[in-house]
């Protein structure tokens, strides 16, 4: 049985991945066919992926030196929502839902599995506790570090994907594996790890905030509420602020790195001609240019969906990973 339980953390952090950002496979009837009432969690599962592209279109919008997306299309969430519905139909709102599930398949259920196995091992050598029993923040710090790192660096092609799938909507790729099949034929292996950096960085920062203050919390509030949802809640409605406000930033760089084609016109194995121009050279050119154009505040474009997106996702998440650590 040891070696049994092992393994749960990865299967249970997968599925509650994936019942966040799906939810019992209703995004697709909503999505193909006349939206039908929803309550519950499935409401806040169908709703969450429409805040995500929303949200992408808002980071990448006003990009001065980017003749395509210098133009200001959205004035917020709502706008985009609206305008994307309109112009391009309710299904451009879910473009991307499958390689984002996908994403989540491996990400989820090596992020949170790694993250718990990892406490638990801190735990059996004496790191993760102090002798009154709290847990060590600075441990909990390391560990959720290393398994958000590990897991986004290993996921990055899932959300290069979706991102792209996400900024062109309705039409413009063939689905999931024609987008895939032209990053690759036009951009390489190297296009599908298009801002891992920042990728990583920001599943460090969200990982390093999100999963300790969720235990905290969780902790603090056990007297109050005990081992019980209202506690799960809660806890993940906090831990989710938090790591929205650390990581926006960092997702901002992220998304636009991965939206910008590096595409080279070659002849005979040698490289005749640019075919798209390069924006940006990396994270930290991108987050200069982007203050330097756009203001300082260019760098939270997007926070309310992030926001909005996180707090739902968490509690879905946290909830359903609580309840299969019963069985």
């Amino acid at each position: 049985m040891g070696e049994v339980k092992d393994w749960r953390p990865f299967v249970y952090g997968g599925v509650a991945s994936i019942t966040a950002e799906f939810g019992k496979q209703q995004v697709h009837s909503m999505a193909y066919s006349t939206p039908r009432p929803l309550t519950g969690t499935s409401a806040i599962c169908t709703g969450t992926f429409p805040i995500d592209t929303t949200k992408t279109r808002l980071q990448i919008q006003g990009q001065k030196i980017d003749q395509t997306f210098s133009q200001l299309r959205y004035r917020g969430m709502t706008d985009a929502f609206v305008k994307i519905s309109r112009e391009e139909g309710l299904r451009a709102l879910y473009s991307g839902i499958w390689p984002a599930v996908l994403r989540q398949a491996t990400y989820g259920t090596i992020k949170f599995g790694t993250y718990y196995t990892l406490k638990k091992l801190a735990n059996e050598r004496g790191l993760l506790t102090n002798e009154d029993g709290s847990e060590r923040v600075w441990s909990n710090i390391l560990c959720a570090a290393a398994a958000g790192a590990i897991s986004s660096a290993i996921a990055n092609p899932t959300d290069v994907l979706k991102v792209r799938m996400q900024v062109h909507g309705k039409g413009q790729h063939k689905g999931l594996l024609g987008c895939f099949g032209e990053i690759y034929k036009y951009e390489g292996v190297r296009g599908l790890w298009r801002g891992v950096g920042p990728t990583a960085q920001r599943a460090v920062v969200i990982a390093s905030v999100e999963l300790p203050v969720y235990d905290f919390c969780k902790l603090q509030l056990m007297n109050a509420f005990g081992d019980h949802v209202a506690n799960h809640f809660i806890s993940s409605f906090i831990a989710s602020l938090g790591s929205a406000i650390a990581s926006t930033p960092i997702d901002v760089i992220r998304t636009r790195l991965m939206n910008q084609r590096h595409v080279s016109i070659t002849m005979n194995g040698v490289v005749t001609a640019a075919a798209t121009p390069k924006l940006y050279s990396g994270s930290l050119d991108c987050a200069v240019q982007t203050i330097r154009n756009e203001g300082l505040p260019a760098l939270y474009k997007g926070f309310i969906p992030t926001w909005v997106r996180m707090g739902p996702w968490n509690i879905i998440f946290f909830i359903t990973y609580e309840q299969l650590k019963k069985y």
